[in-house]
């Protein structure tokens, strides 16, 4: 009898750590600024960063994951090359993330900005040889606002032949690459223990709030686009944030599957700015007033100094 009941509490726990079938939901993985994000400690290599990605990745079933370039980077680091190499060798795609990071708004023209996505094509040509790598991400999401500059870059990235890789799902994992590195060159554990607890505190109220929201804005949970970055941090906290993805019912797909949903083509006068959900949200002059809130990600710039 007693050996019932616990089987019955084991599985009854067991599934509730599952996200029910009616709860799972599609997430296409991205990854931006390869090969090098923010500053490392001095014992990981940019190689096993992207290793680390890529082995998290593996182990909870993603079957693609878009990188995209900076490919400035490659003459700042050693073994920049090493992490396209090892990226392309487990068969992931890479795609244009603008030369030098640079913001469609903050640039000092479009022809300057057009420049900075084309000198980043060589680089791409040579890891996708033969494959399709005409996929831009925004970088820091600024597709220029509204208006002539935006709509001039966005059709000149048609005739280029490029499509947009939009986001809708993110946890400000870029927030805490810097102190990160700093906390462990101190090697003070104690404020790396509590960032990660904050962060994955984050990630939870994220996930809760981004359902809620699709909700209001679509009627049903879309699929969604996630956006980490090729940083230490982000290595060190993946297999903890894809646990957490797992539990919320996230189901992993292609950046082609997931964008083939029909709210993925819904016209948008800002189309690439910022978040998709959010977006669409100001477009339609929907109120997101009252969903779950997200803590703010907090002073880490005074951590371990």
């Amino acid at each position: 009898m007693k050996q019932s009941i616990l089987l019955c509490a084991l599985a009854f726990a067991i599934g509730s750590a599952v996200a029910a079938p009616a709860d799972r939901f599609d997430v296409a993985v991205t990854v931006d600024d390869l090969p090098s994000h923010g500053s490392k400690p001095a014992d990981i290599t940019r190689a096993e960063i992207a290793r680390s990605h890529i082995a998290a990745f593996r182990a909870h079933g993603v079957p693609e994951a878009w990188g995209f370039v900076n490919a400035v980077a490659l003459g700042k680091e050693a073994d920049s090359d090493a992490a396209l190499d090892v990226w392309r060798k487990a068969g992931y795609p890479l795609g244009n993330h603008g030369y030098t990071h640079m913001g469609l708004s903050q640039a000092a023209s479009l022809d300057a900005w057009e420049d900075d996505v084309r000198k980043n094509e060589p680089v791409l040509g040579k890891y996708m040889a033969g494959k399709d790598w005409h996929v831009l991400r925004y970088p820091f999401l600024d597709a220029g606002g509204k208006g002539a500059r935006h709509d001039d870059a966005l059709a000149w990235l048609k005739a280029r032949g490029y499509r947009v890789a939009d986001v809708t799902l993110g946890f400000d994992d870029w927030a805490y690459t810097e102190t990160y590195a700093r906390c462990v060159a101190k090697g003070d554990q104690a404020s790396i223990d509590g960032m990660k607890a904050s962060y994955y505190r984050r990630i939870d109220q994220q996930l809760a709030r981004t359902k809620a929201m699709s909700q209001r804005v679509y009627g049903r949970m879309i699929p969604q686009v996630l956006l980490t970055h090729m940083g230490a941090w982000s290595a060190a906290t993946l297999p903890e944030v894809m646990k957490r993805l797992d539990a919320a019912g996230a189901h992993y797909v292609t950046l082609n599957q997931a964008q083939s949903d029909a709210a993925y083509r819904i016209p948008s006068p800002g189309a690439g700015n910022g978040a998709m959900i959010e977006r669409r949200a100001q477009d339609a002059g929907i109120d997101l007033a009252g969903l779950p809130a997200v803590d703010p990600v907090g002073n880490l710039d005074a951590l371990c100094r």
